[in-house]
């Protein structure tokens, strides 16, 4: 996997009727690098109608992952099938307690492709919100523009 690469997080919230769940798709340019049998990959965001960027960092394998945010809004959240995280997600409207507790995390990789799937229940100021599942895909920049122009 080359260093430069596309980055496609999509987030999915399930808060009872799944018919009104929508999923959301962020594509971006991002930069990636495997160390000490984990992928790290890194790409800025924007929040709408806010100035600056946040920095995001996650890092991942086949037992757990990591996202660092750090900028527009701070957060470091932890998904672990083995535990449940609390950490704080400060935006710019307040902060917030967030409880995670993973339930399944998937890791596909090949050399032109990295998939990571991880499924969790998400609590909000310790209350049951939604079923959640997150997928972030990484592919080369140069394949992921071969691929569009086919």
């Amino acid at each position: 996997m080359t260093k430069d690469v596309f980055v496609s997080v999509t987030g999915l919230q399930v808060m009872g009727d799944t018919r009104d769940s929508q999923p959301i798709e962020m594509v971006t340019v991002g930069e990636y690098y495997f160390r000490n049998g984990k992928h790290f990959i890194k790409f800025d965001e924007v929040f709408e109608g806010f100035p600056g960027t946040t920095e995001n960092i996650i890092k991942a394998n086949s037992e757990f992952m990591e996202v660092h945010k750090k900028g527009t809004a701070n957060v470091h959240m932890v998904f672990n099938p083995q535990k449940k995280n609390i950490t704080f997600y400060q935006t710019p409207f307040g902060s917030v307690q967030m409880g995670i507790a993973a339930t399944r995390i998937k890791c596909e990789e090949s050399e032109e492709n990295i998939d990571i799937q991880v499924d969790y229940f998400l609590e909000l100021n310790e209350e049951p919100v939604a079923d959640c599942y997150i997928t972030v895909n990484v592919r080369p920049k140069d394949a992921s523009q071969l691929s569009l122009l086919s």
